[in-house]
This record gives C-alpha cells, structure tokens and sequence, in this order.
C-alpha cells in the first residue's frame, strides 16, 4: 500500500537547502528505511517517538519562514493580540505567489490533461500540498464562477482518485501519491 511505501535514498547529493539536506542525512543515517507516513511525522515534528527523535528536524515551520524571508518570499511583522505579541509572516512577493497561483489555474483549465500521470510531476505535488493545507479554494477564488466550478470539480476528481491505484501506475510519481495516501488517512 501506498501508505506503507519506504524511503530509499537515491543520492545524498546536497541541494543548497538547509532543511532538504538535514533531511537527506536524516534518510542516510537510519538504520532500517522508513515509511512516507513516518517521514512526514519526523519532518514535521509531529511524532513524539523517543526512539525516533534524532531523526526529527527542530522548528520546522520557523525554520521555513524564516528561509522565505531571507529569499523575499515573506515579511516578518509582530502583531499584537491583547495579551500577547506573535510574529507573522505575510506574503511580500505577492508577485512570485501570483506566478503559483497562476500556474495551478492554467493547469486545472488551458493545460487540463485529464490523466495525473501526463501532468507536469511539480504541479501534481504543487495540487497536492495545496489541497492538504487547505488553500486550494483560494488558489481559484480569483476565477469566474463557471471556471472556478472547472477548476474545483477537476483538482476534486483528481484528489479523490485512489492514492494505491494511482501509486502503482505512477512511473516516477509514486511519492507524491504516497504524501497524498498519509493525509489523507
């Protein structure tokens, strides 16, 4: 199953990423491959495993903030809510949001293959992110109400299409059809 998928290390090549590499020597070092469902606990922070914490990356969500930060990506403000302060991170590329935005639209519309294993890898995981962190609707809010019961009733089709059975048509995607398996169980 699809859930139950291992992650094998094909090269530990650095990417130039902090977090990407910490995470391949984190792949490299275990002693047994894990499973997609695990990786996402660890990587995430989720998992509370005593075993496992050596594998876990610290302050995940901080960490990515502050690499968009420091690429233009977003903004670091302070907002005061009556008791507290909390840092944000609003957008402030609004113009490379924009280009991802557009990006999933045109591959939901003008660029629609009607079959997950003929669009672009990227954008498939691009969709599948944006549908596990809830943003997806927002990504088509901008469109005309008949394009965006398209674009809807398409990424709906296509998420909703059995992770097992896609995963083992994938020919190369099979991670992202696992990530999507292990959200949504």
């Amino acid at each position: 199953s699809a859930l139950s998928f291992q992650v094998l290390l094909k090269s530990d090549a650095p990417t130039g990423d902090v977090l990407l590499d910490e995470t391949l020597r984190h792949i490299k070092a275990t002693e047994s491959a894990e499973t997609v469902q695990t990786w996402i606990d660890l990587l995430t922070g989720e998992t509370w495993n005593p075993f496992k914490l050596q594998y876990q990356l610290r302050n995940v969500r901080e960490r990515i903030a502050k690499a968009l930060v420091e690429k233009g990506i977003l903004t670091t403000e302070k907002q005061n809510f009556l008791l507290f302060d909390m840092t944000t991170h609003p957008v402030s590329n609004a113009t490379e949001k924009q280009r991802l935005v557009k990006k999933l639209q045109e591959s939901m519309l003008e660029r629609w293959v009607n079959d997950p294993h003929r669009m672009d890898r990227r954008t498939l995981a691009l969709l599948v992110l944006a549908h596990s962190s809830d943003v997806l609707e927002n990504v088509f809010a901008s469109l005309a109400d008949d394009k965006y019961n398209v674009a809807m009733n398409r990424t709906k089709d296509l998420l909703d299409m059995d992770p097992e059975v896609e995963a083992a048509k994938a020919r190369g995607a099979e991670m992202i059809w696992a990530v999507l398996a292990a959200f949504n169980k």
